[in-house]
């Protein structure tokens, strides 16, 4: 090779660098952390309940011929205050949901529940995330879609938004 040809390779590698930035900048990457039970059965956890006169999470819950979702939640996520609405809408459409409490106090939840209203048919209290993380969920809001035998069919990562309540509410009602 020439040593005028030489000369181009580094502005060469430089654009190379330019194109594969540009395109990682149009395009990213999900960095969503799946859960790796969606398919598999939901665990058998046994939580405690949280709040006085609600049962907590109790083994074979989920096994019950009942879909359902199962929220991970906690008072002091604010994304968990904005999907508020959108769990009361999916009770009132006769969607069941359950709940876990990720660090969190009988208190701070009242409060919570008090403020934003309470879809929850049974909250357990996960004072560890122990149960969070052996469900693979990596944050909260998450919500599980649980089928009447127990199986987790989905993982909704994130907060529900309003436009999501109906296609979600759709998807339990058709499981068996």
């Amino acid at each position: 090779m020439s040593n005028n040809r030489l000369l181009w390779l580094p502005l060469a590698g430089f654009l190379v660098l330019v194109v594969i930035v540009a395109v990682a900048m149009w395009r990213p990457a999900d960095r969503t952390v799946r859960s790796a039970l969606v398919g598999h059965p939901m665990p058998a956890v046994a939580l405690q309940p949280i709040v006085p006169g609600k049962p907590g999470i109790e083994p074979g819950r989920f096994a019950r011929g009942r879909p359902r979702l199962v929220n991970i939640f906690a008072s002091w996520c604010i994304p968990c205050a904005a999907e508020a609405p959108q769990l009361l809408r999916l009770k009132a459409m006769g969607v069941p949901i359950d709940a876990i409490a990720v660090k969190d106090t009988t208190g701070a939840v009242q409060d919570f529940l008090a403020r934003y209203g309470d879809p929850y048919d049974a909250i357990g209290s996960d004072p560890a995330s122990a149960v969070q993380f052996a469900l693979g969920s990596s944050g909260v809001p998450e919500t599980f879609i649980v089928d009447g035998e127990g199986k987790i069919i989905d993982q909704h990562v994130g907060d529900i938004r309003a436009d999501e309540v109906d296609a979600l509410a759709a998807r339990v009602k058709a499981l068996p």
